[in-house]
């Protein structure tokens, strides 16, 4: 269901048997009736959810904060399987619908005023939930509660770029986000403007039709409630499901009279209404405080980045990443009951990161919003969840704390579970055995006490093997945990495997034929303009084999134009760059996905496995392509039928490495790279880079990612992979890698000693500068 803005436009309805249906604006919704469920379907964008009958108050103008729906199910259908599932809804049997599953059975549970982190590898559905959860696709998200969401892509809707006003400046585009406020507003100047004419009627309609919208509303919202309830409330909500259909009615007719045949009580009436109802929404208008809201609209756009003076440049001229900052801001401003926010430090450099990590704690204690977020940035998560939701094998589970905590928990889990089934596999085997010993000497000498005793141990191992602890962990007690005729046994231990998505590894570098730097910058100065101030000013720079060199800095620092000149895409103005005679350098640059993906538009038949053989130009054969892209993550049918522009944002990261890496590189200069890439895939990459034995250039905000593969750190709050390698491997080493974290400011290159952790408690004080304003 969308913002009700949108259902004004109600068109012609239609009765069908076991179906409601309506059309409106976009939206399709079909109700389906089941004798022992009511499953609530809604399609919107090919997104289909459902659940189990509830108690829900869906006409509750006042919600709870809570969120607690169960049995949720959402698939992801196309145009022609919608059509299926509405022909196969026949009888009493519950529609098959045909698309992808990505939630079985599962339980959604958000409480008030927490911050929820969200997990799950890429493709698991995490955005489709989320985007389901602010349309209000998802029943039990009342009408009344307020959601904002920020999403990854440019959609339209809640959250893309077509929800930005681009004619508008940046300043104004954030202030008119509270669509709650804007639809007041609206309302307020239809009212107002219908006392500025002389005809004294014109309140009067103006009134009626504001009442014949909200009849609209209501009735949509009736039969959402009538078709969601059985029983006593089921006959209640039909019964007001009679009355809204009658009251819609009652205001078309009234919309519909003729001005001359309006008397004068029903014109005094309406007229004092509408007086009424104006001066409520005027207060409503006051309470929202707009003074309020532009002194923190403009406190979040400094803190994203914006300077002064780009508050009023439109939002059409500003670039991709700066509309992606706006489009936070907006939805920071809102304050809503439920915030949603998908990725959102991919456009953020580390002081934006830092500034909203402590904005979204410091709502924590001002503010009851609940926060819903997903992002790859580890310390982000730490930093802002309370609790951890995982996505999962098609079901949501929760755990309290943050990730952190939640990775040293399955950790244990793992371990404790692991040595119960080891322990119980033995002592099966052995009762096992017994019972055979018993079975076959019982047979042998007719010795009834040996075949009984081995019939109870049989109903042992049958029934009391499995888990030995209760749902709410204490000891597991048959009479107590094993409720129900139906259940026969203990549940299976199952020890938790670790979901961290497939392992990538990278080829060894060409070996040269004599010593050297790989690349060096003496002096080098850059200017885009003759007059104007140095990019790069004297920089010095050298690189030899096996070096791990990070560049961090804000955006606009001109770390781009580094890498660019590192890269011999364009000459220094002054100063001299050397690169070693047999030096081989892969190169990911911060456009490679979209490059990518405009290659799969121009080329749909294109695959990766064809994209390889092509530039590789015959240097590998399809068995060698394959294995390469095989030691990326991208196996079989993904490599080969699966076209460029049907791959995911993680999958096109994976495939811009192979092309960089196929010819086995000396030095890989790599300008942010985890954009795209869930927190899993971003430790497999550092475990990968790690053991990497040519030389890395990494750019990048991710502190996780620099501490673990720049400075060769096992952070104690994420764990990595065995096989990465970090600075205990080089001390057995007699020559250890040369490992050296740069900030660029100002057009310096200044290294930092401390690493990361010096450049990161260098901009928490300007954060803090800042949210004490």
């Amino acid at each position: 269901m969308v913002g009700f803005t949108r259902l004004t436009a109600l068109g012609a309805r239609r009765w069908e048997p076991g179906a409601i249906k309506y059309a409106t604006d976009g939206l399709c919704t079909s109700i389906f009736l089941n004798s022992v469920n009511i499953v609530k379907y809604l399609i919107m964008a090919n997104i289909l959810a459902s659940c189990k009958q509830t108690r829900f108050h869906l006409l509750d103008e006042n919600p709870s904060a809570e969120i607690d729906v169960e049995g949720l199910g959402i698939v992801v259908t196309s145009a022609a399987s919608e059509d299926d599932a509405k022909s196969k809804a026949k009888g009493k049997s519950k529609a098959k619908t045909a698309g992808r599953e990505l939630i079985s059975d599962g339980h959604l549970r958000l409480k008030g005023g927490i911050h929820y982190g969200l997990l799950g590898r890429n493709g698991t559905g995490k955005s489709t939930l989320l985007r389901a959860m602010a349309e209000k696709l998802i029943p039990g998200i009342s009408h009344a509660t307020r959601v904002a969401i920020l999403q990854q892509t440019d959609e339209d809707g809640p959250g893309g770029n077509a929800s930005l006003r681009l004619e508008k400046s940046v300043l104004e585009s954030v202030l008119s986000s509270d669509e709650a406020r804007n639809e007041v507003r609206r309302t307020a100047d239809f009212l107002s403007k219908s006392f500025e004419t002389e005809n004294p009627l014109e309140p009067v309609m103006a009134i009626r039709k504001i009442r014949c919208q909200h009849a609209e509303k209501m009735l949509f919202l009736a039969h959402k409630n009538a078709n969601l309830k059985s029983g006593a409330r089921g006959l209640q909500a039909r019964k007001d499901l009679k009355v809204a259909e009658a009251k819609l009615e009652s205001t078309r007719e009234m919309v519909a009279q003729e001005p001359d045949s309006i008397d004068a009580g029903a014109i005094q009436t309406d007229t004092q209404e509408a007086v009424e109802t104006l001066q409520t929404l005027q207060s409503q208008l006051e309470e929202m405080n707009h003074a309020d809201m532009k002194k923190e609209a403009r406190r979040i756009l400094l803190g994203l980045g914006f300077k002064e003076d780009a508050f009023n440049k439109k939002v059409s001229t500003l670039s991709g990443g700066w509309r992606m900052r706006c489009m936070l801001a907006s939805t920071l401003v809102q304050k809503p009951d439920i915030m949603i926010l998908d990725e959102p430090t991919n456009f953020l450099d580390l002081l934006g990161v830092v500034w909203l990590e402590n904005y979204l704690k410091q709502q924590r204690e001002d503010s009851e919003t609940t926060i819903v977020l997903v992002s790859h940035d580890r310390d982000f998560i730490n930093a802002v969840c309370e609790e951890i939701v995982i996505l999962r094998d098609q079901k949501l589970n929760y755990f309290r704390g943050n990730l952190a905590a939640y990775e040293q928990d399955f950790e244990e889990q793992k371990l404790y579970l692991g040595r119960m089934k080891e322990a119980q596999e033995r002592q099966t085997a052995h009762m096992e055995a017994s019972i055979q010993q018993n079975l076959k000497i019982g047979k042998k000498t007719n010795d009834d006490n040996k075949l009984r005793q081995a019939k109870s141990r049989q109903k042992r191992v049958d029934d009391r093997m499995g888990l030995q602890v209760s749902a709410n962990g204490g000891r597991f007690k048959l009479n107590r945990d094993l409720v129900g005729y139906h259940f026969t046994c203990r549940a299976e231990i199952e020890v938790p495997t670790d979901e961290r998505g497939a392992t990538m590894s990278l080829p060894d570098a060409t070996e040269l034929r004599f010593p050297g730097p790989l690349v060096s910058l003496e002096a080098v100065t850059f200017q885009y303009k003759k007059n104007d101030r140095a990019v790069l000013d004297d920089i010095n720079l050298v690189v030899h084999i096996g070096d791990r060199v990070g560049i961090m800095g804000l955006n606009g620092s001109g770390k781009t134009t580094l890498i660019r000149v590192l890269n011999g895409q364009i000459p220094p103005s002054k100063g001299k760059v050397s690169t070693h005679s047999r030096l081989k350098v892969g190169y990911y640059g911060q456009h490679s996905v979209e490059e990518l993906q405009e290659r799969g538009r121009m080329e749909p038949g294109l695959t990766a496995l064809g994209l390889l053989l092509a530039e590789s130009d015959g240097t590998l054969n399809e068995g060698e392509v394959r294995g390469l892209l095989s030691s990326m993550g991208l196996q079989g049918r993904i490599a080969s039928d699966v076209p460029v522009g049907k791959l995911s944002g993680g999958q096109l990261v994976r495939l811009a490495l192979a092309r960089i890496v196929w010819s086995a590189p000396q030095l890989l200069i790599l300008d942010e790279i985890t954009t795209h890439l869930d927190f899993h895939t971003v430790t497999a990459l550092a475990t990968a880079l790690s053991s990497f034995n040519g030389a890395i250039i990494l750019v990048s905000h991710d502190r996780f990612l620099v501490r673990s593969v720049i400075e060769g750190k096992r952070d104690t709050d994420h764990k990595l992979d065995e096989d990465f390698e970090g600075l205990e491997q080089e001390q057995e080493e007699t020559n250890s890698r040369r490992r050296s974290v740069y900030v660029l400011k100002a057009g310096q290159l200044n290294e930092q000693t401390k690493g990361v952790q010096q450049f990161e408690q260098s901009l928490v004080k300007r954060v803090q500068k800042m949210l004490a304003i």
